[in-house]
């Protein structure tokens, strides 16, 4: 750890001077970072190197207000260095992928209703259309050898071609009765009813024609519907094999369930299992060589915040080795050396993403490479000297980096889309620090200090509790909950990352099991004492705590526990009643895991851990309280949010209640976050100023 700090020091200059961060000298010059700043920045994303490794392909995606939606083009930029050149204006695109020649990119674009498959020169021009699929496509990759385009579409089971798929569509969106019947579980997912499709996977040619269903009749999605992503298909280097994962467990509501299945390019063969790990099994990449497909793996069936591991597969032998057992974190997006003997991978390391290499053989032990902020995606050049990565701080929105494979020295920055507007702003960096719990464990944490800093006044310190509740406050940049903008009106802010959060081993994250309110809670309190005491700037008597998800159900047991304590709460999404919850969210492996049971067979967890149980309190302290929920969010239900809300008012409790009638979990329509921040920033400026 005492290596890694003295190298992330230099890193940090190194950055810091790469993306523009402000330094002391001109930051009067500067000024506070605005609503209108954050949702006019460019986000880029998605980047591929080519094969040749002289470009990189990426998308760079803006806020339109007046359309409510991302504008999202395909840009290129050499790795060498230089200008960025835009290649389409159309603002639908997505998912770029190289040409194994590396003249041409195919993209995902939605230019014309549902997404199909498009294909431009790298120097730009005219975008081609590949023939489209009426029930549009997703999760784009180009063969090795070129000839075929993968993809996945959601289709009828009982559709045996494109056409009918496109006549039952048609007659749905044209019928009358919009009533929705079922026999099962997982009827919604957390923005969208079942339709009765399935998300299939398709090859066709890279020249166009009729596409394949290569999972026909498959009542399962590929990938699945959660916890996979984009990394859930991979090419064989021959082109001739696909290897996705897949849920095909009857009890979708309780399994985290994932398998690998490989099903040749053609059809000749139904898909072949090739785990059967009783947790989720994804991420699969093919060694250079074809011999071996590296995967990572969740061993605990029904826990969704297990320890990822770096796996391998055999293809000949049928063997599974598992890499990284003694390596106490969650191995994400994995990549092959190319010379086969390694394989780099990102995981969330003490409130940073960052990248690592390891040995592709057992006993061998991972060495960190890039650990600067929040690596959010990567990739090697076919030399395998140079990683191409995109990362964000605290500070600033992530660009397209590049730096020595080897030792992650040399880390250059690719792309500037933000910079003009971040040299106006004062965006003071993150300042990592650590604290003892009541138990004495380590706990880390984040503070921003607002713009124009002054150490000899007094600030309101805003706590911001992070949801999950197994994830990890990073020192990356975000647009919702943006610690930047909540601290540009003269706020102190403060992020810990309590018990239950990843990224600081196995038993940190399953601390919070049956525990929702305990160790996390006093870990926010401790650590809210201990940011007293550490910076006297501080004001202990103008304070606000705000959280959304599990940050809300804390939000939720803080307007209870804390007495008082805080000025102000801010509750987003947040769980009110552990029983009716259950009762109305999607993902039932969540709670049953989370108290060790469903309401009737483990009841006492469920009321232990509902803030509802203390409702009484709320009207002794009498909390100043906004209530944010979206109604298309079915994880945490919006009624969750009335059932609390409810509770406030009826004691007197001032409080606002703001429902957004088109939103889910997150509040995503520019427009719509617009008016969140207003809402929530009037709220702060009520009781804090």
């Amino acid at each position: 750890m005492k290596r890694w700090m003295l190298s992330l020091v230099g890193a940090l200059f190194i950055f810091g001077l790469s993306v523009g961060a402000p330094c002391v000298a001109g930051a009067q010059s500067k000024r506070a970072i605005s609503f209108g700043d954050l949702v006019t920045m460019h986000r880029v994303a998605e980047s591929q190197v080519s094969p040749d490794g002289k470009l990189v392909a990426y998308t760079v995606a803006t806020p339109d207000m007046e359309a409510n939606r991302l504008a999202r083009d395909l840009w290129v930029v050499a790795v060498a260095g230089g200008e960025p050149k835009q290649l389409t204006r159309s603002g639908h695109e997505s998912g770029p992928r190289w040409s194994p020649d590396s003249k041409r990119i195919a993209f995902l674009s939605s230019r014309d209703g549902a997404a199909q498959i498009y294909v431009i020169a790298e120097e730009g021009g005219e975008a081609a259309k590949i023939a489209g699929i009426s029930t549009g496509a997703d999760n784009l990759l180009w063969s090795p050898d070129g000839k075929t385009f993968a993809f996945t579409s959601e289709v009828y089971l009982d559709c045996k071609d494109d056409a009918c798929n496109q006549k039952r569509d048609a007659e749905r969106e044209k019928s009358k009765v919009k009533a929705r019947i079922y026999e099962h579980l997982l009827y919604r997912h957390w923005t969208h009813f079942s339709e009765g499709k399935r998300s299939h996977l398709f090859a066709v040619a890279a020249t166009g024609g009729a596409a394949r269903d290569l999972t026909p009749e498959a009542d399962y999605d590929v990938p699945p519907f959660s916890l996979g992503g984009p990394d859930e298909l991979a090419f064989s280097p021959d082109g001739k094999e696909i290897c996705f994962t897949a849920n095909a467990d009857k009890e979708a509501a309780i399994s985290t369930n994932g398998d690998l299945f490989v099903v040749p390019v053609d059809g000749s063969a139904a898909p072949k299992r090739i785990t059967t790990n009783p947790g989720f099994d994804g991420g699969a990449v093919y060694s250079p060589d074809g011999k071996t497909i590296a995967y990572h793996a969740q061993l605990i069936a029904a826990y969704e915040a297990d320890r990822w591991r770096l796996m391998l597969y055999d293809r000949a032998s049928g063997k599974h080795t598992n890499l990284s057992e003694n390596f106490d974190r969650s191995v994400d997006t994995i990549a092959w050396a190319p010379d086969g003997k390694s394989l780099y991978f990102t995981a969330e390391d003490r409130g940073v993403v960052a990248i690592f290499n390891m040995a592709a053989a057992a006993g061998s032990e991972p060495k960190g490479v890039v650990r600067l902020f929040t690596v959010e995606g990567f990739g090697l050049t076919p030399d395998g000297k140079t990683l191409i990565f995109t990362q964000s701080s605290l500070q600033a929105p992530a660009e397209v980096f590049a730096a020595a494979a080897e030792n992650g020295s040399g880390v250059r920055q690719l792309t500037r889309h933000n910079a003009e507007r971040l040299a106006q702003l004062d965006l003071p960096a993150a300042e990592h620090f650590w604290f003892d719990a009541s138990d004495k464990t380590k706990i880390h944490a984040m503070l921003v200090r607002p713009p124009a800093f002054d150490a000899a006044k007094k600030y309101p310190l805003l706590l911001i509790a992070h949801g999950g509740p197994q994830t990890m406050w990073h020192d990356g940049w975000s647009y919702r909950w943006n610690p930047e903008v909540l601290a540009s009106p003269g706020y102190v802010v403060l992020l810990i990352n309590r018990r239950g959060s990843t990224g600081f081993g196995q038993k940190f994250t399953d601390e919070i099991q049956d525990d929702w309110g305990g160790k996390a809670y006093t870990d926010l309190i401790h650590g809210t004492d201990f940011a007293l005491k550490k910076y006297p700037f501080i004001d202990g008597n103008r304070m606000a705590a705000a959280g959304a998800s599990y940050g809300g159900f804390m939000m939720d047991w803080f307007e209870s526990q804390t007495k008082g304590r805080f000025k102000s709460i801010i509750s987003h999404a947040g769980v009110y009643n552990q029983e009716s919850e259950y009762g109305a969210t999607e993902e039932l492996w969540f709670p049953e895991h989370e108290m060790r049971g469903t309401p009737w067979s483990n009841p006492a967890a469920y009321e232990k851990w509902s803030p509802k149980k203390y409702a009484a309190e709320f009207g002794k302290y009498k909390t100043p309280t906004l209530v944010i929920c979206g109604e298309l969010d079915y994880r945490v239900p919006y009624t969750q949010s009335l059932e609390f809300f409810t509770a406030l008012q009826r004691q007197g409790v001032p409080s606002k209640l703001l429902i957004f009638p088109d939103e889910g979990h997150w509040i995503l329509k520019p427009q719509n976050s617009e008016l969140w921040h207003k809402t929530v920033l009037d709220w702060l400026a009520i009781y804090l100023k």
